[in-house]
């Protein structure tokens, strides 16, 4: 939602309805894990006045376990904190637990897949970042393919719970139908896809990359 524009949202949530959007994904950024500021706690309730899409919150702050008391974080919501931003990781998945959400743990590029390990069992889902997260419209980071590749690998090997995984940064309809067929499940579109253009275009953005999605195998 960081690349919607402010004077058309409305418009453009009755779009994402109209098209039946899982989730609205929310980056919250506080200036200091990422070199950025991004949506706040008043967006967020402001857009739960709007709608009633699910929210997808990617927490790009540090220390998130002390704040998830402002979010007003409801059980519909998917609530995604970085394994790099505190090295309370436990507690803060700890904590996040009992507003009943769905816990994420997101990783960046450069962070590998074995710090995983020790919170699968605590976990619901993994964000794989695909680009170093802070500001929208870069480019993805080659190596990210082929660690989603191995993420499969490594869940099928290390869990038998069924455990989402989302990727983001850079989803484009081509990257959207690898990453399908690599075991990804929520795809984050954001500048390379769904706001290509005008919001004329948004509904047209949206099926190309659900069809790109579905060539590469299974549900979205």
């Amino acid at each position: 939602m960081m690349c919607a524009n402010l004077v058309n949202l409305e418009e453009t949530i009755r779009i994402f309805e109209k098209k039946q959007i899982e989730y609205l994904h929310i980056d919250v950024m506080d200036g200091v894990f990422v070199p950025n500021f991004g949506l706040g706690v008043d967006y967020i309730r402001g857009l739960r006045e709007l709608t009633t899409i699910p929210l997808d919150l990617h927490l790009m702050i540090s220390n998130p376990e002390y704040k998830l008391r402002w979010l007003g974080l409801r059980e519909t919501d998917n609530v995604t904190i970085h394994y790099e931003s505190t090295p309370h990781v436990h507690r803060a998945l700890d904590w996040l637990k009992e507003y009943g959400c769905k816990r994420f743990l997101a990783i960046n590029p450069a962070t590998p897949l074995s710090v995983l390990d020790e919170t699968l069992d605590e976990i619901d889902g993994i964000s794989l970042m695909m680009v170093n997260p802070g500001f929208a419209g870069q480019k993805i980071v080659p190596s990210t393919l082929r660690k989603a590749q191995k993420l499969q690998f490594f869940l099928q090997r290390n869990t038998q719970k069924d455990i989402v995984v989302e990727v983001d940064g850079n989803i484009t309809p081509e990257h959207g139908r690898i990453l399908r067929s690599y075991g990804a499940s929520i795809f984050v579109a954001g500048t390379s896809s769904l706001f290509r253009g005008g919001i004329e275009k948004f509904e047209e953005n949206i099926d190309e990359l659900r069809t790109a999605i579905d060539q590469g195998g299974g549900r979205k």
